[in-house]
């Protein structure tokens, strides 16, 4: 009898411990919200070890690929005491902008984990004083994206003088809009200028800025 009891009272304790829960997984092209079939999923499950010297170690806990709607649904049954990594598989295409790769998850926390991603495009630049004063003339641009917590490019560009500046080669951008915000000096004047233009994937684009 004892041995009976034992062995409910373990019983109860692991059933206490799990928690059957469905997690949403999508992902897709941020630009353009295409989803992505066929994505890759994985979970790896995080545990502590209770030697006191291990630490924490992981192991696999499950694998799938999204459907034709770029979504992924997982019911299981998760532990309650253990944190769990899921994460984005790769892409056929270069990638340029991914809002995460993995996100934590524990239960209790929400059960939608959304990745978004866009492909690379092409992009570079001619700065070309077609009007030059004198050396004190100046332009500064702002070149921006509106996709989320992307900085685009880190520095402003600035140039000074009678400046004729070509970028000697493409760099990789993530497609989509792209916006821009430059003053120009001269003579003592200052004026504003915007512009926007949408890049598709894998587009090549060079821009001039003429002032």
């Amino acid at each position: 009898m004892p041995h009976k009891t034992l062995y409910i009272l373990l019983a109860l304790l692991l059933f206490s411990c799990n928690k059957k829960e469905t997690l949403k997984i999508s992902v897709k092209n941020v630009v353009t919200g295409e989803p992505v079939a066929g994505n890759y999923i994985s979970i790896v499950e995080i545990f502590n070890v209770s030697d006191g010297v291990s630490g924490s170690k992981t192991k696999d806990f499950y694998s799938g690929q999204t459907n034709s709607e770029g979504v992924l649904f997982i019911t299981e049954k998760f532990n309650k005491n253990r944190r769990y990594t899921v994460k984005v598989g790769k892409f056929t295409e270069d990638v340029c902008y991914i809002n995460k790769s993995n996100e934590q998850w524990y239960v209790g926390a929400n059960t939608e984990i959304n990745f978004e991603y866009a492909p690379c495009a092409n992009l570079k630049f001619r700065y070309q004083n077609i009007s030059c004063i004198d050396e004190n003339d100046r332009i500064e641009v702002y070149r921006y994206t509106n996709l989320p917590k992307y900085a685009g490019f880190l520095i402003n560009a600035v140039y000074e003088g009678c400046a004729d500046y070509t970028m000697p080669n493409f760099v990789e951008v993530p497609m989509g809009w792209w916006f821009f915000e430059w003053t120009v000096t001269k003579n003592g004047v200052t004026e504003n200028f915007t512009d926007s233009f949408y890049l598709s994937n894998g587009q090549q684009k060079k821009y001039e800025f003429q002032y």
